[in-house]
């Protein structure tokens, strides 16, 4: 491969990594946003964070056309191929965490009306910040290529799995103290769940950063932190 030909390759994974750092910049200001909205029952800004959302569906799109044609013309091997299909994968979280934060504002959207219990939301605020954290420290291991920092995101989400059991009993206990608690602790669980998501797929993307740099996949089994509510109830 010529100088020439090398130049014009790393432009083209240039121009992905640029659209995966605006699609992590808008995915972590759509959820802060979200939480924000939920918090305050702010539905002007609860409706400015559901107009982000095709922003980042573009870049998606931008981001899967772009490899595409890379891998067409250039038929990449090893290290090569395996950067252009991570940032494919990478992006496709970063669309579906913009997607779950989206579904928080809806929530915010929907609960506008709803008696409003302010403590109810204190857990859940901690657990976003916990799982922004977790999104901002792997795309810093994607850009500077940090293996360590990747794996220790793909270790931590056993924090954010804990945390929802623990928010989870919360809001039932909430429910049970009074029942006009229910449609707006319901409508919570659904964000609670939106959000541990999320740190699913920061761990995606965790995975995919280990995959990238050493060729190999992390264990199929993550870490966990107990028995989650979802496993619980079918128990």
């Amino acid at each position: 491969m010529n100088d020439h030909t090398v130049k014009s390759y790393d432009k083209e994974l240039e121009f992905l990594g640029l659209r995966i750092v605006e699609m992590g910049g808008i995915c972590e200001k759509m959820l802060a946003d979200a939480m924000e909205a939920l918090t305050l029952n702010n539905s002007n800004l609860a409706a400015q964070t559901v107009a982000r959302d095709p922003r980042l569906d573009q870049l998606h799109r931008a981001v899967e056309e772009h490899a595409v044609t890379t891998i067409a013309r250039r038929q990449p091997m090893a290290v090569d191929l395996r950067e252009l299909m991570g940032a494919v994968r990478i992006a496709g979280d970063l669309e579906r965490v913009g997607d779950l934060a989206k579904n928080i504002a809806k929530r915010t959207l929907k609960i506008a009306a709803e008696p409003r219990i302010p403590r109810a939301t204190v857990g859940l605020r901690h657990m976003v910040e916990l799982a922004a954290q977790q999104l901002k420290d792997v795309l810093d291991a994607y850009s500077i290529r940090d293996l360590e920092r990747a794996r220790r995101v793909w270790l931590r989400d056993a924090e954010i799995d804990a945390l929802d059991e623990s928010i989870f009993r919360e809001l039932l206990t909430f429910m049970m103290e009074d029942p006009r608690n229910i449609s707006y602790c319901t409508h919570l669980l659904f964000c609670l769940k939106n959000v541990e998501r999320v740190g699913d797929h920061a761990t995606n993307i965790a995975e995919t950063v280990h995959y990238i740099i050493t060729g190999q996949s992390l264990p199929v089994d993550r870490p966990r932190g107990g028995e989650t509510h979802e496993t619980a109830a079918t128990k």
